[in-house]
């Protein structure tokens, strides 16, 4: 019985782990954009450690030493290789940078919802949640004329979705009225 009760256990430790890991996979493909809030770490330089930075609309941010840095479609690692390259040698021997996000850009509902806007994005956010936020259905709304554009898509073009589809930062989504 308790062999059974620790193996249980075991297999929900891992399932948790993997979990946190593929999370964290996906976050380190995250691209940033406007709107993102990112903190920046120099470890051993207090001085040059950022701990609340909100990129501009144009996706860059003010670094020193380094002026305007464009972080737009760039993920936290490519802006911690950047800025150490940046501050190699001319400032810093061997700099140790992290470069982590700490708010996502928010996601928009328009068109037959209660409350439409602009919310803040949490991971593992479906359509069905983003619709809750914003209040709900209202009464003329149609569960099965849904549209996204993602943020991510140079075209811009509206797909279909379904209450169950991922959410990311930056979306634009769309509830059409029923007829009936």
């Amino acid at each position: 019985m308790l062999v059974r009760y620790l193996s249980r256990v075991l297999v929900l430790v891992c399932m948790l782990g993997f979990g946190a890991g593929a999370y964290a996979a996906g976050d380190s493909q995250y691209k940033l954009g406007s709107g993102d809030v990112i903190s920046i770490t120099i470890f051993g330089e207090e001085d040059l450690s950022v701990s609340e930075l909100r990129l501009t609309d144009a996706g860059s941010f003010s670094y020193p030493f380094l002026g305007e840095v464009r972080a737009l479609g760039k993920t936290a690692a490519d802006i911690e290789r950047l800025i150490i390259a940046g501050l190699s040698g001319d400032y810093l021997i061997d700099p140790r940078v992290s470069v982590s996000i700490l708010e996502y850009r928010e996601f928009f509902v328009n068109g037959e919802v209660k409350s439409p806007g602009g919310y803040p994005f949490k991971p593992g956010l479906t359509l069905r949640k983003a619709i809750a936020l914003a209040g709900g259905f209202t009464e003329r709304a149609s569960d099965s004329k849904m549209m996204i554009i993602r943020d991510n898509d140079s075209s811009r073009t509206p797909t279909r979705a379904s209450l169950d589809t991922a959410i990311m930062p930056g979306d634009i989504i769309t509830i059409d009225q029923s007829f009936f």
